[in-house]
């Protein structure tokens, strides 16, 4: 593996991300919703550095499996415990591949009627994108490879690195 986002970038980003989030929240409570698995540490180092009042929540879904290619189908498999009802919601993704969770993930939380809706990304890939989806909060632009670490894996493993790595 080969490194490309090393450790302090990474979170010299993520305290710029909780800057900029807290900036168009203020004086507002905001329901951070992250989806599972891969964007559990993010979400984690994401939240630490906001300053308004948040509630966390969770939802998963799967569209790889074990694979290195999305299978190009959504599957919910975990929703959130609380209503997203009149709430400022912000989804949390660990990448943004094809757009087709995303996606998917849009159009599901608009049904809820939330207070206002927003997407924060770790990673994307443009050179991927099979759908266009707006990412209001980014991390890093990446190219086509397949990447592992600081949350991000590949058939459960390699989660726990604290960079992220391509896999050759």
């Amino acid at each position: 593996m080969k490194v490309l986002i090393d450790s302090d970038a990474i979170q010299r980003r993520v305290g710029e991300l909780g800057t900029e989030i807290s900036r168009d929240y203020e004086g507002k409570e905001l329901a951070v919703v992250g989806i599972l698995k891969g964007s559990f540490i993010f979400m984690g180092d994401l939240i630490r550095r906001l300053t308004v009042p948040v509630t966390c929540d969770f939802i998963r879904c799967s569209s790889y499996g074990d694979s290195k290619e999305s299978s190009g189908h959504v599957r919910l498999d975990f929703d959130t415990t609380q209503p997203m009802g009149a709430k400022h919601v912000l989804l949390v993704e660990d990448i943004i591949d094809t757009g087709l969770t995303m996606s998917y993930l849009l159009e599901n939380f608009r049904t809820r009627h939330p207070a206002s809706l927003k997407v924060c990304a770790l990673l994307q890939k443009p050179d991927r994108m099979k759908v266009e989806v707006p990412i209001d909060y980014l991390g890093f632009s990446i190219p086509d490879a397949f990447v592992v670490g600081y949350g991000l894996d590949y058939a459960g493993k390699h989660r726990n690195l604290g960079h992220i790595a391509v896999v050759e």
